[in-house]
């Protein structure tokens, strides 16, 4: 029996090889190996938290949590999968010394024995650093020109200062946060929410994505505001010292200012007044010269336009020393005015001029020529201040009326004599 079993049994191992081979080879003409490869595999981190509970942040680098994967299975199972399939991990609680995690892979409802998954890198590269935070101060920057004759007004954010959070490196790099307003061609005020960017130190636009921000997004309040150029419209009180008097002219400088508000608060407005109190020049002998802050007279919802004016006016009052000066008026230049019917009136002194004394301000006063004074006699006004009713002939003293510039004083009235009587037929 022994013998019979052994006998030729190099021939039989030979036979079952050869069967075992050809089975192989049946199986893999009916369901042959084949490959298929997937790209953009994004490798999963697990227990993220034990750095969180470090206190420490993670970044990856080189884009290693992404992997192109090739599966080596048979036809019928490597047909059936998808990328959805296909599961990469990496353990955080698996990090290296060197910062790297193993990635490891499987496939969903297939069996992994007869599946070999191969990965294009194995690993997941990290840069890991403590987590820092701070605040940092939120401004705004205007891009852009509101519309011909309107300015910006207040602008508010709806917060001044932002918490970022992230890689200690990346954080200190952050200088400040900031919202660009564009307020290009604007006409009304505007509200919205813009994006918050964060800056470094030299101005420049961070674009990390591994800091996070409290908030993305500011609300933003901007005023915008009509203007309007009106006058500066000055009063003063008091009187020069005696012997002085002011020439009429006073200066602003500026003598215009530039004012904002809404087009019905700026409509009501036409000019700005110091008043009378502000500006004093009691008992001067020279120009007054005072600053004003207009600033306290601006009323009705304004306020001034322009931020690099701070509202001092600076206000000038002339004053000159008053000039005395005689002037000899002839006599025909003093004429008559309402006469009663039935007479006439006639100088009869013996002088061919009169003596005027006037006094003001030296150029109009030397401006005076003798030739161009006149006077005149209202006869019915001499009676009337005589309080008499009936003219009779005789003679009388009578002021002639001397009409000059406001500002010209005569000190005393020329009084000529008069003969009133019968007019001749």
């Amino acid at each position: 029996m022994k013998n019979k079993l052994f006998h030729n049994w190099i021939l039989k191992l030979t036979s079952l090889f050869l069967a075992a081979t050809i089975w192989i080879l049946i199986i893999q003409i009916e369901d042959p190996t084949d490959s298929k490869s997937f790209g953009n595999i994004t490798v999963n981190l697990t227990n993220t938290e034990l750095l969180d509970a470090e206190n420490k942040v993670y970044e990856v680098l080189e884009d290693t949590d992404t992997v192109k994967v090739t599966v080596r299975a048979p036809r019928s199972v490597v047909t059936e999968i998808r990328s959805s399939d296909i599961i990469a991990e990496a353990d955080m609680s698996k990090l290296t010394d060197i910062n790297t995690i193993a990635i490891t892979y499987y496939i969903q409802n297939a069996d992994d024995e007869s599946v070999e998954i191969t990965g294009n890198h194995d690993v997941v590269k990290l840069s890991v650093e403590d987590k820092a935070s701070k605040y940092v101060s939120l401004r705004y920057n205007i891009v852009g020109e509101v519309e011909d004759g309107y300015i910006l007004g207040n602008i508010t954010l709806d917060q001044n200062m932002l918490e970022i959070s992230g890689p200690k490196s990346a954080v200190e790099t952050v200088s400040a946060a900031k919202v660009d307003i564009n307020v290009e061609g604007a006409s009304s005020s505007l509200s919205a929410n813009m994006e918050i960017k964060l800056y470094d130190k030299d101005g420049n636009v961070i674009t990390q994505e591994n800091i996070d921000k409290q908030t993305d997004y500011a609300k933003v309040s901007v005023e915008v505001l009509a203007t309007k150029e009106v006058p500066i419209e000055i009063d003063y009180e008091g009187e020069p010292a005696n012997g002085y008097m002011t020439t009429g002219v006073v200066e602003a400088s500026p003598s215009t200012v530039k004012i904002a508000g809404s087009s019905s608060a700026l409509s009501n407005v036409s000019s700005i007044s110091i008043p009378a109190e502000a500006v004093d020049i009691t008992d001067a002998e020279e120009n007054v010269v005072q600053t004003v802050d207009i600033s306290d007279y601006i009323t009705g919802n304004v306020k001034l336009a322009d931020s690099d004016f701070d509202g001092e006016v600076e206000v000038t009052v002339y004053i000159e020393p008053v000039v005395d000066r005689s002037l000899m008026i002839a006599a025909s230049n003093i004429s008559f005015t309402n006469i009663p019917e039935g007479f006439e009136a006639i100088l009869i002194d013996d002088t061919e001029e009169y003596e005027l004394q006037v006094k003001g301000l030296g150029d109009m006063v030397n401006s005076l020529q003798e030739s161009e004074i006149k006077g005149v006699i209202d006869i019915s006004e001499w009676m009337e201040e005589q309080d008499i009713s009936a003219l009779s002939q005789g003679s009388y003293y009578m002021s002639a009326g001397i009409t000059l510039d406001e500002d010209i004083v005569i000190a005393e009235d020329v009084v000529v004599h008069v003969q009133i009587r019968a007019a001749e037929d």
